[in-house]
């Protein structure tokens, strides 16, 4: 699924917090919508599966928000909706396609990485790959609780992911191809200790 997905998914989880603990609310949204980013950090690199931890993100999540509810400060309620956002993004990629340039190929079996288990988890392709007209219609409906929630700059902020959203969406595939071309050409210039460091799904 998209970045933007996984934020908005986080921020909307996150809106609880504006009738749990409305002191705590703004910090609830900000920490879950970065935790919801930090996985794909590893976009360029061992993607899904240097920062995503499908099993080992809900665990550290459960001990913090345990911690949060015993001790709520500010540090302990952004550290446990920064851990739930990142879980909820590395369990979300499990529904999502595979880990290829083209995913609507649907030719890869590598979702998400589990390193609780040692092995990559199969895509369930629920959204069939990421910025899919489905994965829109997806992040649409995340939005809608901070919407409705929230005033001022956050709402404003949602309503710019969901613009954004939407313009990958109608590149999504222009995109894949663009970049198949630029690496068919560019790649094979590099110098060999380079070439080895390009992630596989962009030069297949």
């Amino acid at each position: 699924m998209m970045a933007t997905t996984h934020v908005l998914a986080a921020v909307a989880f996150a809106t609880l917090s504006a009738v749990v603990a409305p002191e705590f609310a703004l910090v609830a949204v900000v920490a879950a919508g970065l935790g919801g980013l930090f996985p794909d950090l590893d976009i360029y690199g061992d993607h899904r599966r240097t920062l995503h931890f499908p099993v080992y993100y809900p665990a550290s999540a459960a001990l913090a928000a345990a911690l949060a509810v015993a001790v709520p400060t500010v540090a302990t309620v952004a550290a446990a909706w920064f851990l739930a956002g990142a879980a909820l993004h590395a369990v979300m990629d499990a529904f999502g396609g595979g880990l290829e340039l083209r995913p609507w190929e649907a030719t890869s079996d590598r979702a998400v990485y589990s390193h609780y288990h040692g092995r990559w988890l199969q895509p369930k392709r629920w959204v069939r790959y990421d910025g899919a007209p489905e994965d829109l219609l997806v992040a649409g409906l995340f939005a809608a609780p901070p919407l409705l929630v929230f005033d001022g700059h956050l709402p404003q902020a949602v309503a710019a992911l969901l613009v954004f959203s939407a313009g990958y969406v109608m590149l999504r595939k222009p995109l894949a191809s663009l970049w198949a071309w630029l690496a068919a050409r560019l790649v094979p210039r590099l110098p060999h200790p380079l070439q080895t460091r390009v992630p596989e799904r962009f030069v297949e």
